[in-house]
Order: structure tokens, then C-alpha cells, then sequence
């Protein structure tokens, strides 16, 4: 309230001189308040006010349910488990099905596309057709030592190899480093490699012609330079071939 004294002067009473405000009491609370520059009941009344508030505030927050660490580790491990589980079923179901019906599953495309095929028994042995056949142990045992088979049911251990018959006996075969040519004609990319993917050396078969004895066969896989066939471990027994492969789904 404003007092005149008999001099005149105005002098203001019953206020805090820090808390003063020209605008209505309720848009305080809308804007930062200046420091408060003493203790008075003024601005102990505004603090109480807003502390209030902030304790109605914080009680009418909806509760967040705190995690527990170890269920959400869980609930993590069986999250991966599943796919591992689900990719180990259809593994087994691939192997049942692959041993139920003769089916061989090819991931390279060094001899015809990649994809699913099906083992036929007694096909005709014909050039250019595609068959699985077991190579003799000494190379084979090669092929696992430097990656280039898997282990199989062969003989040596190894899995059959999926090539193409190129040479049957009575042709003549001639190796050079620019190519293979079988009864005088020369196959297109069958150029023969030094070295493998791995920077090991390839050692080929000796250059030049021969012919294909009887009761044997070359195999080969020119889609791609470095298919490991006979232009580097020759010809391989007629008898070792286990049949024809039939494509089911390529890709």
C-alpha cells in the first residue's frame, strides 16, 4: 500500500521490493522469476506454491515399470537362439530329403549354374553331360588338404565332384596354357591358371596332346579359370562316375 507523508514523499510498505510484479500473480508462473533479494513472506509464499505443484506434478506422472537386467538378457539369447534353430532344422531337413531322394545341392557355377540337382543312376555317359563322380584317393586327399573339397562319402573322404565330361576314350586331348582343345577343337575359357584363389601354386598336367585310354574320362569346369578338374589332375576312371545330375532349381 502507498503512504504520502507530510513531506510528500511516497514510501512503499508491506511489499518485497525484489518480488514486485506489474502483471496478475498468475503469469508468475509462466516466466522465470528474478532472484528474490530477501527472506520475507512474499516470496516464501510463491516457493511454497511452486514446490507444491512440482510434488502434484511428479505424483500424477504415470509410473515407468522399471526392467530387470537378467529377463532382458533372456528375452536377447532367445531372440538369436530362434534363427539359429530354425536354420539347423532346415539344414537336417535338406540332409533328409537330400539322402531320401538323390539330391545334391552345387554352390559353384565353374560347370553349370548353381542350384539343387538330382543324382541319376545309370545315365548315359555322353560329352557334355553333367555328372557327380569320385575322384581317386590320391587327389582327393589333395582337394580336402587345400579347401577345394568337402568331405563326402567317397572313398577318400572327400564329396563327389560335379564336372562336365569333356573327353571319352578313343579322343585325343591336348593341354596348353592357352587352352584345352579335345579332338581338335578348342574350348573357349579353358586358359589354365599358375596360381589358385589362394596364391598357391597349380600345378597342371604335362602340355600336349594324348589320347583318352580306355575306361577313362576328363572332366572339366570352364566357367571358371581357376575349376579345379582335369587340366591339372587329368584323366579319371569311366567306373568313378556315380551318375548324372538332373537340375531341379538353378539360379
Amino acid at each position: 500500500m502507498a503512504v504520502i507523508t507530510g513531506q510528500g514523499r511516497v514510501s512503499v510498505a508491506g511489499q518485497d521490493k525484489g518480488n514486485g510484479s506489474l502483471r496478475p500473480a498468475a503469469r508468475d508462473f509462466l516466466r522465470p522469476l528474478p532472484a528474490f533479494s530477501g527472506g520475507q513472506s512474499g516470496s516464501h509464499r510463491v516457493m511454497v506454491t511452486r514446490t507444491a505443484q512440482t510434488a502434484n506434478a511428479t505424483s500424477s506422472a504415470p509410473r515407468v515399470p522399471r526392467r530387470n537386467p537378467s529377463w532382458t538378457c533372456v528375452r536377447s539369447l532367445r531372440r538369436m537362439a530362434y534363427p539359429a534353430l530354425l536354420t539347423l532344422i532346415a539344414l537336417a531337413v535338406s540332409v533328409a530329403l537330400g539322402s531320401l531322394f538323390n539330391l545334391r545341392i552345387t554352390l559353384t557355377d565353374s560347370s553349370t549354374p548353381a542350384g539343387v540337382y538330382r543324382l541319376v543312376a545309370g545315365a548315359p555317359t555322353r560329352r557334355g553331360a553333367l555328372v557327380a563322380a569320385c575322384l581317386p584317393e590320391t587327389i582327393a586327399r589333395e582337394g580336402l588338404t587345400r579347401g577345394y573339397l568337402r568331405p563326402g562319402d567317397c572313398p577318400a573322404g572327400a564329396e563327389p565332384v560335379a564336372k562336365l565330361i569333356g573327353a571319352l576314350p578313343g579322343d585325343a586331348v591336348k593341354v596348353e596354357p592357352e587352352g584345352v582343345a579335345v579332338n581338335g577343337v578348342n574350348f573357349r575359357y579353358s586358359q589354365v591358371a599358375a596360381h589358385d584363389s589362394a596364391g598357391r601354386p597349380l600345378a597342371p598336367v604335362p602340355f600336349g596332346p594324348r589320347g583318352v585310354s580306355s575306361g577313362e574320362v576328363w572332366l572339366f569346369g570352364f566357367n571358371d579359370l581357376r575349376s579345379w578338374d582335369s587340366r591339372y589332375f587329368g584323366p579319371v576312371p569311366l567306373a568313378a562316375i556315380r551318375g548324372g545330375l538332373q537340375p531341379i532349381v538353378t539360379w
